[in-house]
This record gives structure tokens, C-alpha cells and sequence, in this order.
């Protein structure tokens, strides 16, 4: 049987068909395999806003306050948008449309374009945006800044009163802001029936300016013009009394011009629409100045006639709730947690004169500040500036979230005036009894120049002997017996600093120290004494723990110079032929450095930096110790080095009449003196150096002779180690007393030779002066000297005055004349005075020691009960080439005595040798060499 079907059955089951193929997968002719998920509205109910919606976008939160600030023709940067639903959910959008108020969309009735945005991205141009350009380049590429700065203009009209019999007509013009201009024609004239005068009023003319016109054209009219202060500009002009002198303005045509310079930008997806941003745009920035405050500015207003306005009377946005401060200008100090106003003003077209066509703060929209140095200043994003720890910095300054920055002024946080050091046990002490491993707390207190206390500051606690009696911050614990002053400093750049040009401007970048706090720790200490030559590749040691004399160390050249570190841990020795470095711990020799020769002249209390010349090269050369290179270098030849014990500075003589310094602040500086000087010694406490001289002993202060120039802030002019005191004493080498009450000083003259004791009066607990006040000069160290003869001896040359820690002696070392067969074989020792003269006597040298024998070199153990000689003649004519102890006693009355036991000197045998010209070493039989290089660490006894 077959099946027939009619042409209208086959159409509906063709139908049924295609609707099988037509359900989506999953879904049945019976229903959908899935339920949709119910609707929930925002605030319940059956209607209303959808979860799940757009309810809130949010535009640039971080733009939100402040804004953006363009320059014409500045691209910013693209804008991100954020949405929400009512619940507080992200929603997903596809794409946010971004609109501007001064767009080219927006203003195609022929408005100002000066904000036109990037619809897809938000990217706003400061002016117009190129579109439909050809030639490949893609739209919103090109951003065209306004040919003229677009303004608004108003018309306006006079308000004329009427004359009376004892008072003028007046007619008053307004404008609608403080900054606007006026222009057009202005018609004037007396009497109704009178013709009035033509007054052609440039375009941007201030109301002053019009004024002073209206004064000069129609003064014998008897009409004036005057301007009155407010927050909205007033012209009034007043005609003579008189009923009949009306005022005729007839024809009047003038204008009020306002510079368009703020649009609003926001996103919208969905039906909603985000919150605006403002968006300033304005000529091209080329400078801002902080500065005085605006007379007259309130609230954000500014007086009508002002020429000069700055961000305190600017209507730009802040940030949360304003802190009221008053104004800072940067030409004084702050103290700490004092807080200021900063005010800016912003110009164009490189002007900072102060007309109102060059200024343009109230355009730029809203300034944020920040500081180049860290800790000085914290600035608020309202620009108040809240003074932190001393010193002073450059405030730069930015506009409105722009990406340029300007160095815009300057802040200064009061500096130390005074360092009050004081043993918080007994406040009136100034020198303290403190044993061995006992921690010794100090106080310091720092009041400012506005004789406020400091608190928080990074002070340096110093030592003078820092290898037996560190100093810590705030505290001492003596590690071996010996004596030491401790002072508190102030010490830019850690404290106090400044900008390099701006150094003793209102006191900043400029150290102070405190009064010195002498620390005495009882005991006795052994000793590890190293003994070298320069006429020997050898080495030797001797450790009094066990009193046995040591293998000789062997060096791969002769060296010509030896200094230790203050820890004793460490031997460095110049060459001809490379810098040698002994671990005193395993006494091992590195391998020299040959790429630094020279003679070592001194190391950093810290052992961190060595001091080395070339005087083949002509270079003085800061070393650094932890990986054996070269850090700075200045030409020139030194001769000696002093540095201050808080490692910053350190002070070289050269063989010219240059003297250097060195800090870690000011870098090479430079001073010139009179004469050449041959040696140099710190100050105790470390407010400067003396220098040695064959004619003067000169005294010279850290602080520098400032001289404040012109500009904001002004450029100050500093001379370095300025020359403070000057006395007619020759000196060969000087040495200052720990007690910080003398400098020291010895000249060879053969038998004439002298000892010289300046007894010092330094500026401590002082800050150094501020101009205008008189700056450092021949005066500021103040010093009274006596000469002693150094009778008994023959000095050719002296080789160093070796004070004790105590401040109780010093002896002098020295060398014969080559060939000299007398005039040794003694050493002199000054035992200085509370006041007036002190005592010379000689000490001869026993233990076989002759007259030829001269003690060259010498050390004081540093429990000052030993000072160490090492003898000898450089030409090898001395038999004696050892090292004699002299004892020390220091009775509690009566000078101290010192005396040589017998048996007690030390016979290192150095072997003596001549160089080669590669710098070998030839070891001769002509005796040992002499013991001109010797060095000392402390060690503890052993029971």
C-alpha cells in the first residue's frame, strides 16, 4: 500500500521539519531544557532599577579633586572608567564613551575647542584633535593646540547715577572676575546735550589700566576714574558735583573678556553617566615660584587690581579639609612641626615679572608639591609644608597631575644653634670615670635658632680614640683602659644638609658640634706592636700577652709608609711599586696593588678610606679599603692628612701652598695659604684643623665664610677652610691634645730646635655663624702660645709629636743629620700645662742606645702607661735600630715621670736593604734597618 498525501499535508509536515532543526540544542518541542534566572530588582518589588545594571561609573577617582592640567597642544593621558551596579557590584562594560564640555562635538556651533577628547579612550588634547586627516595617519594623533587663547565674551553696560549739587554723577563698571579684562570703546562726556568723547579700550586691558586712561584723557573735565578692591573688579568713574554734570555714556560699547581654560570630561555606557573630571588647559608652562602670599587673598579670592596672583587665591579644588597655616616664602626658618602655607605662582612665556599676561596660576588648576630631599619637609596635597628634621631642600612642584615637574622654590627646617652633651647621672660633669665593658649612656639635647628643642635627629657620637673607648649612639662602652673625648655633631648631609649652592643659607648644611664629654677608663691593657722600615722588605711584631719576639714578616716590596687601622685589624703600607695591605689577625700579605703607588698618609678612623699620593702621577687618592680601588682622586702631591673621628672630612696638606678637604658632602675643596704647609692635626672636638708652617701655625674652621648672593633662594657663595686664627710659631708637625686645650707643635733647628704649645680657645656647642652675621676670620679660634727649647738634641727633621690620651705628655720624634755621630741617643717629652708654660725634659734612651741613635718613630700604648721608640739613622750609621720602652707614671701631684727599664728594649732586626729598579730588595750586611715605622692595637692582659 502507499501512502499519498495531499500537497497541503506535505507543506505541514516540510514545516514540522525545519521547526526540529530551528530548537537550538539542549531544548525540546516540550520547553526549554534551562530556566532563566529571575529578575532582582534594586530595592525589591516587582520594578525599579535591575541588579546587575549600570547604576554608578566612576571616572579617574584619582582625578576626581584635583583634575588634569594641559598645555596647549598637550596630550593627556587616556582615562579609565569604572561601573557598578546598585548593589555595589562591577558590571562588565563593553565600551565607555567619553565626552568633553569643550570638544569639537560639543561645539559645533562654533564654540571654543581648547579640551577636545578621544571618545573611545578618553584621551584629552589640549586644543583640537586631528580627524579625517589622510595620508594614513590615524585620527586622535595630532593634537593642534588654539591659535588665540579662547575666551568669552560678555557685554557690558554702565550703571549711571545722577549728580546732586554736592556730589558727582558716577557710572560703575563690573566684571565678572578678578582676572578678567575689558575692552571695546567707552564714550564719555559732561552733560546731556554734550557729544561724548571716543575712549578706545584695547583688547585684554585690565580695569587699572583703563582707569589710569580715563585719569589722563579727561582729567580736565574734571572726571575720574578709580578702581575699587574686592573680590570682583569695580570701575567707578565720578564726574564733578553739580546737577547739570551728568555723565553721557551714550555709544558705549565694551566687553568682558574671560579666558576659557576649564572643561569637564565624563564617561557613559548604559544610560549612566560618571562623575565629571575637570580638565584645565593653558598656555604653555615655563615656570613656577613659591613665594610671598597674595595681599588681600581670601578664601581662594583674590582683590580686584591684582597683577601678581598666586595659588592662595586661586578658586583651584583641594584635597579633604585644608590645614590653616600661614604663609612660607622660603627666606626663613620653620621649626620642627611648625607648619606653612606654600603659594606658588605659575607663568608662561619664560616670564616671572609678576604681569598679569605672564601669570597664569589661576588657569593651571591645582598644584601638588614635594621635596628633593627626604625628611626635611612633609607637604600636604593643599601645599601645607610641616617642618620635620634641620636642613633645607628645593620644593618642586606639579601641576594638576601633569607629568612635568619644576624646581619651584625652596623650604628650610631650622637648624641645631646648640649640642648639649651631658651623663644624665650627673648633668654638670664633664668628664666621667667609666671601667672597662661598662655602658655609659649620654645625653644629648638640640635646641634650634628659635631656641626650640629638636628631637628625633641623627646625631654622630665621636670618639678621639675610638680603639678604646667606641662611641655608640648615645652611649660609650669602653673596651680597653685609655682616655677619649666624646661629642655629639650635627654633620651634613646625614644632619642638617642643604643644597650645594644654598650651603649656610639661614644656617643650613652647615655641622655642629657639642661640648666634649672626656671619658677615662682605668686599667692596664697589653699590647700587639708592629715595627717596619723604609730601608727593609720585613715586617716584625711583638705581642706583650706573651712577650716573645715574632718571625719576620716578608713584604714584596720596601715600603715608604705604614699606618693601622683604629680596630687593629688591618696594616696598609705605600710603595713605589703598589699599595700592601697585613691581616694583623694572621698577619698574611696581600698581594700589592700596583695599580695604586704611592705613600699612605692616613686612614679613616673607620679603616674605610686610605689617603694616597703618587708623586709620579700627581694625584692624591682616596682609597677604599673594602675592595682595594680608587674612589676620588684631586692632582697634586700631599704631604700629610688629618681626619676628622666621625670619618666625613678629612684635611691634606700638599707641596704647594693649596690646602684640600674632602667630605662626603661638599667634595673637593680647596683653601690657599700663605706659605706651604708641612704637617696638619683635627681639632678635639673636630671644628676645623691647624696646619703646620715655616713661618705661621694656622688655624682653620669647618665651618665656611658665606656670602649671600641675589636669587630665590639666593646662591650663596662658601670659602672653604676659611684661615680663623694665625700665629707667628714655626712648625714642622703638630699633634692636638685629647683634652682639646692644646695643639702641639716641634721645629728642627738642629740644636736650636722648639717645641710650641698653643693653648686653644674653639667655637663648641655652637652652630657656625649665619649671615649676615660675621663670618669665620682671624679671630673665631682664639689661641695664646709658649716655646720651649728642645735643648740636648740635634734635630734634622721631626718626624712626629706623639701626645697620650690623657693629654698628660707627648714626646717628640726626630732624626739626625746624615752622618751624624752625636746629638741622639734621647728623647724629649712635654708635659703640657693646665695653664701657662709647660715642662720639657729629655729622656735618654739606655739599653746600649748612643748618641748617634735618633728616636725616629713612636707610640703610645693605649693605656698610655708605654710609649714605644723605634731608633735608627736612614743613612744606616746607627747601631741602635730598635724600639725602647718608655714607662709612664702619673702620680696624683707632681708632674709624670717617665723612664727607660733595663732589658726592656725590643731588637726587631729588620734586615736592611737597597732597592732595584724594579723594586727588589737586596739585603745588605751592614747592620739592620732603622725602626721608623711603628703602629699599635691594644690587646687584653692575660691573668
Amino acid at each position: 500500500m502507499r501512502l499519498v498525501l495531499s500537497n497541503k499535508a506535505r507543506r505541514f509536515v516540510g514545516l514540522v521539519v525545519l521547526l526540529l532543526f530551528a530548537l537550538p540544542l539542549g531544548l525540546s518541542v516540550s520547553g526549554c531544557g534551562h530556566h532563566a534566572a529571575p529578575v532582582v530588582y534594586c530595592y525589591a518589588g516587582d520594578s525599579g532599577p535591575v541588579v546587575g545594571q549600570v547604576a554608578t561609573i566612576t571616572l579617574s577617582a584619582s582625578l576626581a579633586t584635583t583634575g588634569e592640567s594641559l598645555n596647549y597642544g598637550q596630550m593627556g593621558t587616556a582615562l579609565s572608567a569604572n561601573a557598578i551596579d546598585c548593589k555595589g557590584n562591577t558590571v562588565s562594560v563593553k565600551s565607555f564613551t567619553y565626552a568633553s564640555t569643550s570638544s569639537f562635538g560639543a561645539n559645533t556651533n562654533g564654540g571654543p575647542v581648547f579640551a577636545d577628547i578621544n571618545p573611545a579612550s578618553g584621551q584629552v588634547c589640549g586644543g583640537t584633535w586631528n580627524r579625517n586627516t589622510g595620508g594614513g595617519i590615524a585620527d586622535y594623533t595630532t593634537c593642534t593646540p588654539p591659535s588665540s587663547t579662547p575666551v568669552s565674551t560678555t557685554a557690558l553696560a554702565l550703571s549711571v547715577t545722577n549728580p546732586t549739587p554736592t556730589a558727582g554723577a558716577t557710572a560703575t563698571l563690573v566684571l565678572g572676575q578678578a582676572t578678567d579684562t575689558v575692552s571695546g570703546t567707552l564714550y564719555l562726556g559732561l552733560g546731556a546735550s554734550a557729544n561724548p568723547t571716543p575712549l578706545t579700550v584695547p583688547t585684554g586691558s585690565t580695569l587699572s589700566t583703563l582707569a589710569a586712561s580715563i585719569n589722563t584723557t579727561f582729567q580736565a573735565t574734571g572726571i575720574h576714574a578709580a578702581v575699587t578692591t574686592g573680590n570682583t573688579q569695580y570701575l567707578t568713574i565720578t564726574g564733578p558735583a553739580g546737577v547739570a554734570n551728568t555723565l553721557n555714556t551714550t555709544g558705549t560699547a565694551l566687553v568682558d573678556s574671560t579666558a576659557y581654560y576649564l572643561a569637564y570630561v565624563t564617561a557613559s555606557a548604559n544610560g549612566a553617566t560618571s562623575n565629571a573630571i575637570p580638565v584645565f588647559v593653558h598656555p604653555v608652562v615655563t615656570g613656577v615660584v613659591l613665594g610671598a602670599a597674595t595681599p588681600g587673598a581670601l578664601n581662594g579670592s583674590c582683590p580686584a587690581g591684582t597683577v601678581d596672583p598666586g595659588s592662595d587665591c586661586c578658586p583651584n579644588d583641594t584635597v579633604g579639609t585644608p590645614v590653616v597655616a600661614p604663609p612660607y616664602n622660603g627666606t626663613s626658618c620653620l621649626s620642627q612641626n611648625k607648619v606653612g602655607q606654600l603659594v606658588a605662582r605659575v607663568y608662561q612665556g619664560g616670564g616671572t615679572t609678576g604681569s598679569l599676561s605672564q601669570n597664569i596660576t589661576c588657569q593651571v588648576g591645582h598644584l601638588t608639591f614635594g621635596a628633593q630631599t627626604s625628611g626635611i619637609v612633609s607637604i600636604d596635597q593643599n601645599g601645607a609644608a610641616t617642618a620635620q628634621l634641620p636642613g633645607s631642600t628645593t620644593i618642586t612642584a606639579t601641576i594638576s597631575n601633569s607629568s612635568s615637574a619644576t624646581n619651584a622654590g625652596y623650604f628650610s627646617t631650622c637648624p641645631p644653634a646648640s649640642i648639649t652633651l651631658q651623663d644624665p647621672s650627673s648633668p654638670g660633669s664633664n668628664s666621667i670615670n667609666v671601667a672597662v665593658n661598662t655602658l655609659q649612656p649620654l645625653n644629648a639635647t638640640v635646641t634650634d635658632t628659635n631656641g626650640n628643642v629638636i628631637t628625633g635627629l641623627t646625631l654622630e657620637f665621636n670618639s678621639t680614640t675610638p680603639q678604646t673607648i667606641p662611641a655608640a649612639v648615645g652611649s660609650v662602652t669602653p673596651a680597653y683602659p685609655g682616655s677619649a673625648d666624646i661629642t655629639a655633631v650635627c654633620q651634613p648631609a646625614t644632619c642638617n644638609p642643604s643644597p650645594f649652592n644654598q650651603i649656610g643659607y639661614l644656617g643650613n648644611g652647615k655641622a655642629i658640634t657639642s661640648n666634649p664629654i672626656t671619658i677615662n677608663t682605668p686599667g692596664i691593657s697589653s699590647t700587639v706592636l708592629y715595627m717596619g722600615s723604609t730601608s727593609s722588605n720585613y715586617l716584625a711584631f711583638r705581642d706583650f700577652t706573651t712577650n716573645q719576639n715574632s718571625t719576620l714578616i716578608k713584604l714584596p716590596f720596601v715600603p715608604n709608609s705604614m699606618v693601622m687601622n683604629q680596630a687593629g685589624t688591618a696594616i696598609y703600607l705605600g710603595s713605589s711599586q703598589g699599595l700592601i695591605a697585613v691581616a694583623t689577625a694572621s698577619n698574611t700579605v696581600s698581594a700589592a696593588n700596583q695599580l695604586i703607588p704611592g705613600t699612605v698618609l692616613s686612614v679613616s678612623p673607620d679603616g674605610s678610606t686610605l689617603v694616597v699620593t703618587d708623586p709620579i702621577r700627581q694625584t692624591i687618592s682616596l682609597v677604599s679599603t673594602a675592595n682595594n680601588t680608587v674612589t676620588t682622586s684631586y692632582g697634586g702631591v700631599g704631604t700629610s692628612a688629618s681626619w676628622s673621628p666621625d670619618d666625613q672630612a678629612v684635611y691634606i696638606t700638599t707641596t704647594t701652598n693649596q690646602v684640600l678637604t674632602h667630605s662626603t658632602f661638599t667634595d673637593w675643596q680647596t683653601a690657599t695659604a700663605d706659605e706651604v704647609y708641612t704637617g696638619v692635626t683635627v681639632t678635639v672636638p673636630s671644628v676645623g684643623a691647624y696646619f703646620a708652617g715655616p713661618n705661621f701655625t694656622d688655624g682653620r674652621s669647618y665651618c665656611p665664610a658665606s656670602t649671600v648672593g641675589s636669587g630665590t633662594p639666593p646662591t650663596v657663595d662658601n670659602k672653604f677652610i676659611p684661615l680663623v686664627d694665625e700665629k707667628a710659631v714655626m712648625t714642622d708637625q703638630l699633634a692636638a691634645t685629647t683634652d682639646g686645650k692644646h695643639i702641639l707643635g716641634a721645629h728642627a733647628a738642629g740644636t736650636a730646635s722648639t717645641l710650641s704649645d698653643l693653648e686653644v680657645t674653639l667655637p663648641t656647642n655652637a652652630g657656625c655663624p649665619i649671615p649676615p652675621a660675621a663670618q669665620p676670620a682671624i679671630g673665631y679660634f682664639t689661641s695664646s702660645f709658649t716655646s720651649s727649647a728642645l735643648a740636648g738634641i740635634h734635630a734634622a727633621s721631626i718626624t712626629g709629636v706623639e701626645p697620650a690620651s690623657n693629654s698628660a705628655a707627648a714626646f717628640v720624634t726626630y732624626t739626625l743629620p746624615s752622618g751624624a755621630t752625636s746629638g741622639g741617643g734621647a728623647i724629649p717629652v712635654y708635659f703640657p700645662p693646665a695653664s701657662g708654660s709647660g715642662t720639657v725634659q729629655l729622656v735618654t734612651l739606655g739599653n746600649g742606645a748612643t748618641v748617634a741613635a735618633a728616636p725616629v718613630s713612636g707610640v703610645f700604648s693605649t693605656d698610655n702607661f708605654t710609649f714605644y721608640v723605634g731608633t735608627g739613622a736612614v743613612d744606616g750609621t746607627s747601631v741602635n735600630n730598635d724600639v725602647h720602652l718608655i714607662t709612664m707614671s702619673y702620680p696624683t701631684s707632681g708632674l709624670p715621670t717617665a723612664t727607660e727599664a733595663p732589658g726592656s728594649e725590643i731588637t726587631p732586626q729588620l734586615p736592611n736593604c737597597v732597592t732595584t729598579a724594579s723594586g727588589a730588595c737586596s739585603t745588605t750586611s751592614t747592620g739592620y734597618a732603622p725602626v721608623n715605622l711603628i703602629a699599635q692595637h691594644p690587646k687584653k692582659t692575660t691573668t
